[in-house]
């Protein structure tokens, strides 16, 4: 398409009939113009941008955020036209009444397949009696992308007749018929075309054709009670007087020898991170240039990382003041006062022992807080003290209520960063950290007689057990399924049995993941050898029954007993101590001397954050200690809430980070600092196979028990009996409601609770609730799907995808929940969100055992190039359900992406299609207007 010269250069065109078409786009906000739809999405989203929204030029902030896409030359923005002709085409008009209903509201599956029908009528009204009006055409037009493949349609017409008077006394009926199987919803456009044969004008009348399929109950319950409203930021109360509570006496439960550092954030970084103009890509700018080290080495390194842990605390702190609380009421026993906590079960938010919690009257004086200090948890509440001086307390007084941060593991970090540990090898290993010489294999008896037919876990376990005192870090990369955590535990045992000095420090980033190293360990290791450390916050309930041996639980005076660690003495003579990465601080805390332990182990070590996986290494290690990682980089990494933290490196975890250095390339360094595990005990080929293509190079193999993985071949759910992998197509519907910015989707709730029931149901292919997963990565969907299988299947575990990583089941079903139908502003970041994240996918697919199914929008996952690759192998696998694939799944997937773009594209040429057509039709039988092309829209050609 040609551009109009003029229109190029100057951005206006004063010609009333230019021949060229303008398709250039312009922000007024900002004076800029953009030669093509992507050029000015990616200016809506830039900095310079989102300043002169916010400084309010050329009146764009009395229109807020809302700049839409302009002919420059006319002015014109194409969704608000789009909008208008809309309007204007659902009007009755030159005397023609459309009477009936479109919308076939909520039907179930057996209704809707067997197909439901709707009639509207056509007449004139008695003012038009000698008006001649005929119907010229009547069209359904699928309300999809033009692109789209086309298939068998929801909607079909049946019209009376055409070409025929309309008529005040007589009726023309269309008929209307619905018929679909699948839960989902369907919605098209009936566009009805006119004729004046008097005034030989033409004019269309259009209705919007709707129909939902799935149980009407369910979905009644399960709706969003009150509209989404996102919670706005606003100017909180002051905090100008904290009245303090009393601590619990599980905080002195462990003897220091030195108290903890604070590390509060420095007053200049803090300024910069509360300021309210600023943008996330201003201040990542500043951070770098005025507080982050110009390099990252040894001697920079703990700098570096307490930035960025600084950061992360000042974003922590802002997410905890979305669980404030207003007009609760506390319960009372003295000396305790009872608050519930909506969302405590899940850590919603997460609250510990030692913590504190803001209290103020609902009428008391602003600014003025009690601090309740937590001494217990329970499921739905927690137990606080508070200062004596705590008053007026009544069952129907209210309250306002603040969640603090607990800065205490967050300074065990810092403190670690701070120790004088540096040394290159640990830290920042180059090749000539490497042995000069293969490691010297020898022969090992293991523990667990399975590994004998694991050639790269008895590898694994004999570089471990043979390396020399002060070698650089050994990783043991281990995919999904594969054994790490199993090779971990056989290594440790082996130091154990080999050394007779052998100490050993086993870590993971959380309480689970240690707990299963620790019970793996008990069966050859006695209670005066092994050792599991806990925090004194940790509740005796959570801990598994066959640990309590191990562990110092021990009564405190006047006050509940707690866990802590026993003397110095005891300490050292133990073999190994197993704790959380974190907790690890405790043990150099009571006095340990740096050196004790021979070899530190982190399981899981992907799962943190670098600053969270070195305190056992840099307070602990000396010029001796060897270091054992093991994780997997291509799972999900640790939890960062801070996307400037994210973006500036503290997501990468201490493991990938060296993963990415020279040493541990596996094609030349494999066995000498690295062991890549590649048999894969969990998972029917079928399931791995994407995966394993994706992520590990074709690597792994499917060595797991065949009369588990292929339980559910030749199953009623499976469309190939052959090919235990489901994609079920929905076209649903995200939403939220209230101040959640959580999605959910009760569409896709209702083929999740399907499914569930039907497995469970089939006497033939027999499964419980235990052997079913539910993944979905929005918390509002989990909520969902468990309130619909509540007293239907109560012991299913649905969890996000975190929740999940290093569990199994036989059946993993995931609900994908993103179903947006905003095409104008399709895009991969904002539309499917974290859904988006290979390493979200691949934790969430790796689950499961025999059969997977996944459910989700085609049309929303297909605008990833990584989502829409694995459809495809579904599609050609024969394992689709459901709606159609929108695409041709023979054509080559680029993974530059830009689906969103063309989506974007394509409806906007329908778009602008239906808005011309409205408008001509109008204008046709009249004088032309001179100055119409300049009201016309644009379309996009690119």
């Amino acid at each position: 398409m040609q551009n109009c010269p003029s229109f190029l250069t100057s951005g206006t065109c004063n010609t009333s009939r230019c021949a060229f078409n303008h398709n250039i786009l312009s922000c007024d906000a900002c004076s800029f113009i953009a030669r093509n739809a992507a050029g000015f999405s990616s200016h809506v989203r830039s900095d310079k941008h989102r300043r002169a929204i916010a400084s309010g030029s050329n009146q764009v902030q009395q229109e807020g955020e809302r700049v839409g896409l302009k002919h420059v030359a006319g002015g014109l923005e194409g969704p608000q036209r789009f909008n208008a002709a809309v309007q204007d085409a659902e009007k009755d008009k030159n005397g023609v009444t459309v009477e009936g209903d479109t919308d076939f509201g909520v039907v179930e599956q057996d209704a809707a397949n067997g197909g439901l029908q709707k009639s509207i009528h056509l007449r004139l009204a008695a003012v038009a009696a000698s008006t001649r009006v005929i119907l010229s055409a009547a069209k359904l037009r699928l309300n999809t992308s033009p692109n789209s493949r086309r298939t068998t349609p929801s909607f079909t017409l049946n019209v009376d007749a055409t070409n025929r008077l309309l008529s005040t006394n007589e009726r023309t009926t269309i008929t209307i018929k619905f018929a679909r199987r699948d839960i989902g919803r369907y919605q098209d456009r009936l566009e009805l075309e006119f004729q004046d044969l008097q005034t030989k004008k033409r004019f269309i009348i259009s209705r919007t054709v709707h129909a939902i399929v799935g149980d009407p109950g369910l979905r009644n319950q399960l709706k969003a009670k009150i509209p989404y409203a996102p919670r706005l930021p606003g100017q909180r109360e002051p905090e100008t007087n904290i009245v303090e509570g009393i601590k619990p006496p599980s905080l002195k439960a462990i003897s220091y020898v030195a108290p903890l550092p604070h590390a509060e954030i420095p007053p200049r970084l803090l300024s910069i991170l509360n300021k309210p103009s600023s943008s996330s890509q201003q201040n990542i700018r500043t951070v770098q240039s005025t507080f982050l080290p110009k390099m990252l080495d040894s001697d920079s390194h703990g700098k570096h990382f307490k930035i960025l842990m600084w950061i992360e605390e000042h974003r922590m702190v802002q997410d905890l003041e979305r669980y404030d609380m207003t007009n609760s009421t506390l319960a009372c026993n003295l000396p305790y006062y009872y608050l519930e906590v909506p969302g405590l079960a899940e850590k919603r938010p997460s609250v510990l022992t030692g913590d504190r919690i803001l209290v103020r009257k609902h009428d008391g004086a602003v600014g003025h807080w009690y601090a309740g200090h937590v001494h217990f948890v329970r499921q739905y509440e927690v137990g606080l003290r508070f200062h004596q001086s705590f008053d007026g307390w009544s069952p129907s007084q209210k309250y306002h209520i603040r969640f603090k941060l607990n800065k205490i593991p967050l300074w065990r970090q810092h403190q670690a960063l701070d120790a004088n540990f540096n040394q290159p090898r640990i830290l920042f290993p180059t090749p000539s950290h490497l042995p000069k010489e293969q490691t010297p294999t020898h022969d090992i008896k293991p523990f667990n007689s399975l590994i004998l037919t694991n050639p790269n876990q008895l590898q694994a376990i004999r570089c471990i057990t043979a390396a020399p005192s002060g070698s650089l870090p050994f990783i043991v990369f281990g995919p999904p399924g594969t054994g790490k955590t199993m090779t971990i535990v056989e290594a440790i045992k082996q130091l154990v049995k080999a050394k007779s000095n052998a100490r050993i420090l086993a870590c993971a980033p959380s309480n689970a993941a240690a707990d299963l190293i620790a019970s793996r360990l008990r069966d050859t290791l006695g209670i005066d050898e092994l050792f599991r450390l806990y925090a004194p916050s940790r509740h005796r309930g959570q801990v598994p029954d066959e640990l309590s041996s191990y562990t110092y639980y021990h009564e405190m005076p006047n006050s509940r007993p707690c866990f802590g660690a026993p003397s110095i003495g005891r300490m050292k003579r133990l073999k190994v101590i197993v704790s959380t990465c974190v907790s690890a601080s405790i043990i150099p805390g009571i006095g340990m001397p740096r050196g004790h332990f021979t070899h530190i182990f982190v399981d899981e070590a992907g799962q943190a954050t670098e600053p969270e996986a070195l305190p056992a290494i840099k307070m602990m290690a000396d010029n001796s200690t060897n270091v054992i990682l093991s994780g997997d980089p291509k799972q999900l990494g640790p939890i960062v809430r801070s996307g400037i933290a994210s973006r500036l490196g503290l997501e990468l975890s201490y493991l990938e980070r060296l993963m990415q250095r020279t040493p541990y390339d596996l094609k030349t360094c494999a066995e000498k600092s690295i062991v890549k595990l590649v048999q894969n005990f969990r998972s029917h080929n079928a399931i791995l196979r994407y995966p394993n293509e994706r992520f590990y190079g074709g690597d792994l193999q499917a060595c797991a028990d065949t009369t588990i993985t292929n339980s559910y071949l030749n199953s009623p759910w499976l469309p190939n009996k052959d090919f235990p992998v489901v994609f079920h197509s929905v076209s649903g519907k995200d939403d939220r409601e209230a101040s959640s910015p959580s999605f959910f989707n009760i569409d896709e709730v209702i083929v999740v609770k399907n499914y569930v029931q039907q497995l469970k149901a089939d006497r033939n292919f027999r499964t419980t609730d235990q052997d079913i997963g539910v993944i979905t990565p929005y918390h509002a969907q989990c909520q969902k799907i468990r309130s619909a299988l509540r007293n239907v299947a109560d012991e299913v575990k649905v969890a996000s995808v975190e929740d999940f990583q290093g569990q199994e089941r036989k059946v993993i079903i995931i609900s994908t929940v993103r179903s947006s139908k905003e095409f104008l502003s399709y895009d991969i970041r904002h539309t499917l969100g974290f859904v988006a994240s290979p390493r979200r996918f691949n934790v969430s697919v790796t689950r499961a055992k025999a059969l997977l199914i996944v459910i989700g929008d085609p049309q929303v996952l297909g605008l990833d190039p990584f989502w829409r690759s694995f459809l495809n192998y579904v599609h050609s696998n024969d394992g689709w359900k459901g709606p159609d694939i929108p695409w041709d799944p023979s054509e080559p997937v680029s993974e530059a992406g830009s689906y969103d773009a063309a989506i974007r594209k394509a409806t906007l040429v329908d778009m602008n299609d239906f808005t011309r057509r409205i408008e001509e039709l109008t204008l046709e039988g009249a004088e032309e207007d001179m100055d119409a092309a300049i009201d016309r829209p644009w379309r996009e050609v690119e």
